[in-house]
């Protein structure tokens, strides 16, 4: 055998192992597969505290193109309005997929925003305490003509928090590991108000009274987990 057959057969071998390698640490458990199917009609509640759904208000709109990249990287999508006894609204926006890998992250607020012609005024991260554990979100505001909307968002994959684009593939990548392709979902909070600190004020508000309406044996799925 002449030196340039055994150097392709030497080729061909470690790519057959590089191929092999990959099949054996790609994810094959489906992490929703092992859990409560998720309805997000019946896990976000419609009353909790003193905040009713306003039937009478569309949730918040998204222009098509977006609403149509929405529905396929998800599986499952909510949007609602919701009142208050003092007649103040948040409008909330839910994404669910069961499979957050690579190939269909969340589609995060700072870049669908801008792509309906908002302009991202701020951004800041912070954290509400959950009494469990830390709830860490993102806060934005967004401008479109006289339109100021504040936003409070995070996204889960699995049971853990990630605000970033970095700690969504530090995520993933904890959970390939171990073989399992994590669930994931963009939880999103906001208000038309001029007033961003208020209105963010009035998020965090609502976003406690809601992490208690949920069940605890379904919380981490939308609130995470604390971390050891």
């Amino acid at each position: 055998m002449t030196a340039q057959r055994i150097k392709a057969v030497l080729v061909l071998v470690l790519m057959l192992l590089a191929f092999a390698g990959a099949q054996a640490w790609r994810p094959h458990t489906r992490l929703a597969d092992t859990r409560p199917k998720v309805d997000l009609e019946t896990l976000f509640p419609k009353t909790f505290a003193d905040w009713t759904v306003d039937d009478r208000m569309p949730g918040q709109l998204v222009s098509p193109d977006t609403l149509a990249m929405l529905n396929k990287i998800y599986n499952q999508t909510l949007s609602r309005t919701y009142l208050n006894s003092k007649g103040d609204r948040i409008m909330l926006s839910v994404a669910y997929g069961g499979d957050q890998s690579d190939a269909s992250r969340a589609h995060r607020p700072e870049v669908c925003y801008p792509a309906q012609g908002f302009e991202l005024l701020s951004s800041k991260n912070t954290q509400l305490n959950l009494g469990t554990h830390p709830l860490r979100v993102r806060q934005l505001v967004a401008k479109l003509g006289n339109r100021s909307e504040p936003i409070t968002y995070w996204i889960t994959v699995g049971e853990r928090i990630t605000i970033t684009g970095t700690e969504q593939k530090l995520a993933q990548l904890s959970y390939s590991i171990r073989g399992v392709i994590p669930d994931g979902m963009l939880v999103r909070v906001s208000s038309i108000d001029t007033d961003a600190a208020a209105a963010h004020h009035l998020q965090d508000g609502f976003v406690l009274a809601m992490a208690n309406a949920i069940p605890a044996a379904v919380r981490p799925q939308v609130m995470g987990k604390p971390r050891a």
